[in-house]
């Protein structure tokens, strides 16, 4: 078993800086879990621990039934990949990649065999008597991968290992890494600022935010029912749209009421949020569930806007709009012909309509 449990672990520095806060995790086995959050929020700083290279300041970290808060790295039995790749420029790839097996006295036939099947996932195979400088930056990213495979460690450790790559090379190592993790079968915990890295190979993500742990969950469940308006904003590509409203009840409904519109709330979130009448709320509405209104869109879920910005993506088109004082970002379909200071008429999803309190900001 390779599951890691993470037991209310604090980490303080200088005596006030509380970096993470009682974090209480467990990460399965063979679970690929994703922590994400802006920089900050805890995230490497949790990853570190895991690792031996940061000490707790309390609480208790289990890699299978072993307590390892007093291991050191080399006796943790895990293996972790760098941002920054940490290779050593006078050597091969072969002796970087086997560098960790001689330290620890392997026999030669034995790392011999180990690299030359890590390259051979990787494909890398013909590169293993080249130096680092003779590679490209996702070349180097797979001798890095292959020093951490060598090891057969049981749990994988990823500090942003993409972030150095440009966007075509981000998207095509991501597909890697997952076809690598289902090969390999091996418990792995990733770091990164990036949601939709986050949400493409998480199993599970975390999101963190200021050391401590805002939802942990499936994608899809981070997406469709974000526990807090910061999960709501920070999952999902455009960010979701915010408005600060009232909520008012009239003639049966409860209305989301702000300068420039009033929103009829869905039967199943105003009872949810009955008790906020009179109150202010955030009204949260994703990009792509806005659309042109159309003849069979009731009016109390409609919007009247002015289009400021059109940004042509081909399979898409997104227009960033307002309404009196609130911003909206919708993503319509691409044969739509708008221009910017067009007035639109937009519908809302009433299945996709979010509401947070105002004081909390925590989910209705």
């Amino acid at each position: 078993m390779a599951m890691v449990s993470i037991r209310n672990v604090n980490k303080v520095y200088d005596g006030n800086v509380h970096a993470v806060k009682n974090v209480d995790l467990e990460v399965r086995d063979k679970e690929f879990m994703v922590f994400v959050g802006p920089s900050g929020c805890g995230k490497t700083t949790t990853l570190r621990m895991v690792a031996g290279l940061e000490a707790i300041t309390s609480g208790d970290i289990l890699i299978g039934d072993t307590v390892v808060n007093e291991l050191p790295p080399m006796d943790r039995d895990i293996a972790m990949v760098f941002q920054n790749y940490a290779l050593y420029p006078h050597m091969s790839v072969f002796n970087n990649m086997a560098f960790g097996l001689k330290m620890r006295k392997f026999e030669k036939s034995e790392i011999d065999k180990r690299v030359r099947d890590a390259a051979a996932i990787l494909g890398i195979e013909t590169l293993l008597d080249r130096k680092p400088r003779q590679l490209s930056g996702g070349q180097r990213q797979r001798v890095a991968l292959g020093r951490a495979i060598v090891r057969h460690p049981q749990v994988f450790l990823f500090d942003e290992p993409l972030s150095n790559l440009d966007a075509k090379l981000r998207v095509q190592m991501r597909v890697e890494l997952k076809k690598l993790h289902e090969r390999l079968g091996t418990t792995a915990i990733y770091v990164t600022h990036d949601q939709i890295e986050a949400m493409t190979l998480g199993d599970r993500v975390v999101v963190m935010k200021d050391g401590v742990v805002q939802q942990v969950g499936e994608p899809l469940e981070l997406y469709n029912t974000p526990a807090n308006r910061f999960v709501a904003g920070f999952i999902g590509s455009p960010a979701m749209n915010f408005a600060e409203v009232t909520l008012s009840a009239a003639n049966g409904t409860l209305w989301a009421v702000a300068p420039g519109f009033r929103i009829g709330l869905p039967a199943a979130l105003a009872e949810r949020a009955a008790g906020l009448a009179g109150e202010p709320a955030t009204l949260g509405i994703r990009p792509e569930d806005l659309h042109i209104a159309g003849a069979g869109d009731p009016p109390e879920l409609c919007l009247e806007v002015e289009v400021e910005v059109v940004e042509q993506l081909g399979s898409e088109i997104v227009l960033d709009t307002r309404a009196a004082d609130t911003a909206f970002v919708a993503s319509v379909e691409p044969t739509l012909r708008v221009r910017m200071h067009d007035r639109l008429r937009l519908a809302m999803n009433p299945n996709r309509l979010h509401l947070f309190d105002a004081k909390t900001e925590a989910a209705v």
